[in-house]
C-alpha cells in the first residue's frame, strides 16, 4: 500500500511543468521574503543565532549568509531563516497554517548559493514543490494540529520544505520520501514561544533541518515511509482527535499557489491581526473617524488567533507584533502600519498606548468553527456620536483573493531594504523578478546577499 509520504513524493517529483502564473508567483514569494530576510538581518533574534554558530561564519564556507558572509549549509538556512521571520512581515500560507516562504527559501537559498549550476527555473519549480509538499502534509492534520499548540511553520513546514530542498538536489521519489521521513522527526515548535524571539527561530530551525534531512536522505540515511499515519507517527502524535489523515488526499492539476495561493503581508505583525486591521482602516477610510472618536472596538476572531494574540499590553517590540490591542490602535492612531511602529519607542507612545483599552477580543465558540476552515473576522466600532460601525473579513489584504499590486510590492521591498539601512538598486529588485529566466540564480542571489554587506557602515556588525 502506498503511504502518505510515497504519495506526495511521488506527485510533487512527476508534476509537469510549472504554469506562468505559478513560476510568477512563487517568484515573487522568493523576493518577497528575501526583502524580509533583509529588513531582519541586523534583528536581535538574527543576531544571537549568528553570534551562537560565529566560529561557522567566515569566508570558507560553501553557503552565503545575509550580509554576505559564508557557512556551512545548515548554518546558512539557520541564520537566513531566522532572519526572514524576526520581523513577522514575511508571508503566510493558510493549508500548512505555516510561515511557507520563510522557511523554504533560506532552506533553498543554502543549496543554490553553493551551487553555480542551479537556473531560476530549477530554483523554483523546488520551491513549488516543497509548498505543494507543505499543504498535503498539514491536509491531513490540520486544523487541529495548530489548534493544538503546533508552530505549523517548524512542524509541517519542515517536512514539507525537506521535498524542496530534496528536489533542488537531484533527489527522485524514493529521495524526496525519505528526505520528509527525516524531517518528520526534526519537526518541533509550541506556540506558546510566540512573542519571543524563539518564534522566528522554529523558522530557521525548520530550514535547517530541511536541509539535513534532504542531506541526509542524499547520503543514504533511510526512514519509515508510514511515518506520517502509524501508530507513534506524525499523525497519532500531534494530530488531535478532529485530524483527517491522508486517505482522502487528492492533487489537482493546478498547483495549490494557482488556487490557495499565499498571503503576502501588508502588516508587518502576526497575521491574526490582519484581518481586524484591514475592517477597521475600511471603515476609518469610509467613515473618516479619529481614534479621539471612538470609544470601543470589538473584534470577532477564530479560538487560534485569541491564543496567539497573548500580549493586550506588550512589553517590547515582538510582543507588540501580538498584541491585537497594540497592532489595531496603531493602525487606527496611524492609518496604518509599518516596521518603525515595532521598536522599544515606538510601543509606549502615549497617543497609542491611551486608546488600546478600547480594544476588545473574543472568540468563536467551538461549535461555531466545527467543519469550517475560516470563518470572517468581525469589527464593531463605536463612536461617541452614538453611531455604531460594522464589518467584517473573511480574507486579508495580500491574499489571492484581494492580492498586493506590483507596486504594493516593490514598495514593501523598498521598505525592508530601508528599515535594514540599504539603498535600493534597480537591478536589485528585478534581479529577483526575473528569476525564472535566469541561467544560474547563484549570482542574483550572492548580489542580494553582498549588498547588505557593501552598504552596511564600515563599524557595522552586521553578519
Amino acid at each position: 500500500m502506498v503511504t502518505a509520504i510515497e504519495k506526495i513524493a511521488h506527485h510533487v517529483s512527476s508534476r509537469s511543468a510549472a504554469s506562468p502564473l505559478a513560476l510568477r508567483r512563487a517568484s515573487q514569494a522568493v523576493t518577497d521574503t528575501i526583502g524580509c530576510m533583509l529588513a531582519g538581518a541586523e534583528d536581535g533574534a538574527t543576531r544571537s543565532v549568528a553570534k551562537a554558530f560565529c566560529g561557522d561564519i567566515g569566508e570558507n564556507g560553501t553557503s552565503m549568509v545575509v550580509g554576505g558572509r559564508h557557512a556551512s549549509a545548515s548554518v546558512a538556512a539557520l541564520v537566513n531563516g531566522t532572519a526572514a521571520h524576526c520581523l513577522d512581515f514575511d508571508d503566510n500560507f493558510h493549508p500548512a497554517r505555516a510561515h511557507a516562504s520563510a522557511v523554504l527559501v533560506p532552506a533553498l537559498l543554502s543549496i543554490a548559493t553553493a551551487n553555480a549550476g542551479i537556473s531560476g527555473l530549477q530554483f523554483l519549480r523546488a520551491y513549488l514543490a516543497g509548498l505543494e509538499a507543505q499543504a498535503a502534509v498539514g491536509y491531513g492534520v490540520n486544523p487541529s494540529h495548530y489548534n493544538r499548540g503546533w508552530h505549523g511553520t517548524s512542524t509541517v513546514g519542515c517536512i514539507g520544505a525537506a521535498a524542496g530542498v530534496a528536489s533542488l538536489l537531484g533527489l527522485g521519489a524514493d529521495g524526496i520520501a525519505h528526505a520528509m521521513s527525516i524531517a518528520t522527526s526534526f519537526a518541533a515548535g509550541p506556540k506558546g514561544q510566540f512573542g519571543t524571539a524563539v518564534k522566528p527561530l522554529h523558522a530557521g530551525m525548520a530550514a535547517r533541518n530541511a536541509v539535513e534531512a534532504a542531506l541526509l536522505a542524499r547520503a543514504g540515511l533511510a526512514g519509515r515511509l508510514d511515518i506520517l499515519e502509524r501508530s507513534q507517527g506524525f499523525l497519532d502524535l500531534t494530530g488531535g482527535d478532529a485530524a483527517r489523515g491522508w486517505d482522502t488526499l487528492s492533487f489537482d492539476d493546478s498547483h495549490i499557489i494557482e488556487t490557495r495561493g499565499l498571503v503576502a503581508k501588508r502588516h508587518p505583525c502576526c497575521a491574526s491581526t490582519h484581518r481586524a486591521i484591514d475592517g477597521m482602516l475600511d471603515l476609518r477610510d469610509r467613515f473618516g473617524f479619529t481614534a479621539d472618536d471612538v470609544v470601543g472596538i470589538e473584534t470577532k476572531v477564530g479560538i487560534s488567533a485569541v491564543d496567539n494574540l497573548a500580549y493586550p499590553e506588550p512589553a517590547d517590540p515582538m510582543q507588540a507584533r501580538f498584541s491585537m490591542q497594540y497592532c489595531l490602535t496603531a493602525a487606527l492612531v496611524q492609518g496604518g502600519l509599518s516596521l518603525s511602529d515595532f521598536t522599544d519607542q515606538a510601543i509606549f507612545r502615549p497617543d497609542i498606548r491611551r486608546h488600546m483599552a478600547k480594544v476588545s477580543m473574543t472568540a468563536y465558540s467551538a461549535a461555531e468553527e466545527q467543519g469550517l476552515e475560516r470563518l470572517p473576522h468581525k469589527i464593531v466600532v463605536r463612536l461617541a456620536d452614538g453611531r455604531l460601525l460594522e464589518t467584517e473579513k473573511l480574507h486579508a489584504t495580500g491574499s489571492v483573493e484581494i492580492p498586493l499590486s506590483d507596486t504594493d510590492r516593490h514598495a514593501k521591498f523598498r521598505d525592508c531594504l530601508a528599515w535594514a539601512g540599504l539603498a535600493e538598486t534597480d537591478h536589485l529588485y528585478e534581479s529577483l523578478c526575473t528569476l525564472p529566466d535566469a541561467p544560474s540564480v547563484q549570482g542574483a542571489f550572492a548580489a542580494v546577499m553582498l549588498h547588505a554587506r557593501e552598504s552596511q557602515p564600515a563599524d557595522s556588525a552586521r553578519l
